[in-house]
């Protein structure tokens, strides 16, 4: 049934407004815990990361489901791990509308929503009222007019610490100025600190993960990785959206400010994850995130590094049925890899991807 649904439901949606058609999506999601789930998905998928269990890799990425209004119905598509958010402390309705832009022709997204959600509380009861099937992540962040950002980061953990499988602190957004100032060194070191501690003074111990930005340069990342290692932090997300807008988009929609994401994206987040996992060392598991479409897509990001996968622009354009083909897809390119479970395809590409870019960065000089 859950099949029939989204053939038909899908072109719909592209006939209205974009903002239009998320809310839509969410209300029709909210119905899917009808619908019976996908077949479970074969076993080799499994993944432990961040002392939990991940019965398949593909995650829904935070910015879809900021609310927590359709969990269930995601896991319903097939998910293996759904986060939602960002997640305020106190409501507020983000930047002025248009801010949500579709690049047709590119494949891609571009928006400056600014973290329009209705806050802690209201998640919160919502997360509460019903048992969630699997892990679900909230992804939690400042208000855009408040006066300590990193208090709001510390409301978030103490708000969700009984409910939340995971938490990731958004410091890479674009669309909420000065945000992305939390990713210097001496700035980021202070808010991991003071997010552990109010970890630690919660009755459940939840993993912390950071989510950065694809716009970092080596030297940035570098201090990031530093800090991430020496405060013992459980993971990191790589990458939220971008700024920048590589060549070769050809959709008018270009020009819009905001975060742009989708396949343009796919190849710079996914070298940055090769770079991030060789820092990393082993140190905490990656969750790759960018550009992801397909199996081939979702693989690619596993062996730059990535040992979970997170989408949202793909499903807009390729239509809820594309978490079931990533998960049906994904066993036969681990055949293919003579691997036989995914966990040992994570990183087998990072080193001759971040090669191969360094010997085209040299190269584009002479």
């Amino acid at each position: 049934m859950i099949r029939a649904f989204a053939q038909l439901g899908h072109p719909l949606f592209f006939a209205l407004a974009p903002e239009q058609a998320h809310r839509a999506a969410i209300a029709a999601l909210a119905w899917a815990p009808a619908f019976p789930p996908p077949a479970a998905p074969d076993p080799r998928l499994a993944v432990p990361a961040f002392g939990l269990t991940f019965a398949n890799p593909i995650g829904m990425a935070a910015g879809f489901d900021k609310d927590a209004e359709a969990v269930a119905g995601l896991f319903a598509l097939g998910f293996g791990f759904v986060e939602v958010g960002t997640l305020t402390p106190l409501p507020q309705d983000g930047n002025p509308q248009p801010r949500l832009f579709r690049l047709i022709q590119d494949r891609a997204l571009i928006n400056r929503l600014g973290f329009n959600n209705r806050g802690f509380k209201a998640a919160r009861e919502r997360l509460a009222a019903r048992r969630m099937p699997g892990v679900v992540g909230v992804n939690i962040g400042p208000n855009r007019d408040s006066t300590d950002r990193i208090g709001d980061f510390v409301r978030g953990i103490a708000t969700f610490a009984d409910l939340a499988s995971y938490f990731t602190i958004n410091v890479s957004s674009p669309n909420t100025p000065g945000l992305r100032d939390l990713q210097k060194k001496d700035s980021l070191d202070a808010l991991i600190a003071r997010a552990l501690e109010a970890r630690e003074a919660c009755a459940a111990r939840r993993p912390l993960l950071i989510k950065i930005s694809p716009d970092l340069d080596l030297a940035a990342l570098d201090d990031i990785v530093a800090v991430a290692r020496a405060r013992r932090l459980d993971g990191m997300i790589v990458s939220n959206t971008t700024t920048a807008r590589p060549a070769g988009l050809v959709d008018p929609a270009a020009s819009q400010a905001g975060g742009l994401s989708g396949r343009p994206l796919f190849h710079p987040s996914t070298r940055l994850l090769a770079e991030t996992f060789l820092r990393v060392e082993g140190a905490f598991p990656l969750i790759g995130c960018g550009g992801v479409d397909s199996a081939a897509t979702a693989y690619a990001k596993v062996r730059a590094g990535a040992s979970l996968v997170q989408l949202y622009t793909g499903l807009i354009y390729r239509g809820p049925l594309l978490v079931e083909e990533i998960v049906s897809g994904l066993p036969a390119l681990l055949d293919a890899d003579r691997r036989g479970r995914l966990a040992e395809a994570i990183g087998a590409d990072a080193a001759a991807l971040v090669a191969g870019d360094r010997l085209s960065a040299s190269g584009a000089g002479r």
